[in-house]
């Protein structure tokens, strides 16, 4: 099985990636409108695509901030399952793409991601921003808008360790600055050099689905597109499913 290349740090295990929705193709990380609490993150992909979800008592606080792209619900803050695995299947145009999200690493972004999955927020949407460069390289989604500035009507916190590397394979929060969290995600297709300020949320587990991502990035980005970050092809999402 295909695995992201791994940092070990003496203390916790810890990954994250972090980007933003701007309008310029750039190494520094795109930037998004939406708004976002804090936890250490490992440098390790679980071992299994499944595991026991324990309820912890943690509690996340997911604040209202601005207006919803899509109509969805705010997710439940109390008793937040905190240790477990959680299966991600993202359905694109390209492909099929599954992905492990470590509740251990980012329970709050994790459980936020999963609510927002099972209200179809994510299904039907564009991913809007494609950077291929020596420094960033990656692919981000999650704004139904398809703009970089779409959200979900809510933000919460941080969930860092500061020591957070973004290699290929990680899958982590866009932001527009420290806790404005909301929707939008990106994934690594190549090692980029980021400052630690993205939660990480997993990793893509398997060979086929990083294909899929390789494939959408060699097509590169849409010449029709004035921002030039638009990809220009296979990154339309069809639905988005947790397990």
């Amino acid at each position: 099985m295909w695995r992201p290349k791994l940092i070990v740090t003496v203390s916790a295990l810890a990954l994250a990636v972090a980007l933003t929705g701007c309008s310029q193709p750039s190494p520094t990380p795109p930037t998004t409108t939406e708004p976002a609490t804090t936890a250490p993150a490992t440098t390790e992909p679980p071992t299994t695509a499944t595991g026991p979800v324990t309820p912890a008592g943690k509690t996340c606080t997911y604040t209202a901030s601005g207006q919803a792209a899509k109509p969805v619900n705010l997710p439940n803050g109390t008793d937040v399952a905190s240790r477990g695995a959680m299966p991600v299947t993202m359905t694109l145009k390209a492909g099929v793409v599954n992905m492990t999200f470590d509740r251990a690493i980012s329970p709050c972004a994790v459980n936020s991601f999963e609510s927002l999955a099972q209200q179809n927020y994510f299904d039907n949407t564009d991913c809007h921003r494609l950077v291929a460069s020596d420094s960033l390289s990656i692919l981000q989604c999650g704004d139904p808008t398809g703009t970089g500035t779409g959200g979900p009507g809510y933000s919460f916190a941080d969930e860092l360790s500061g020591t957070e590397t973004y290699t290929r394979g990680v899958v982590a929060m866009a932001n527009a600055g420290a806790n404005t969290n909301g929707s939008q995600f990106f994934i690594v297709f190549g090692d980029s050099t980021l400052q630690p300020n993205y939660t990480v949320l997993g990793w893509i587990t398997d060979d086929a689905s990083m294909a899929v991502i390789d494939a959408i990035a060699a097509a590169g980005v849409d010449p029709k597109d004035s921002a030039g970050i638009k990809p220009a092809w296979g990154a339309h999402i069809d639905t988005v499913t947790t397990g």
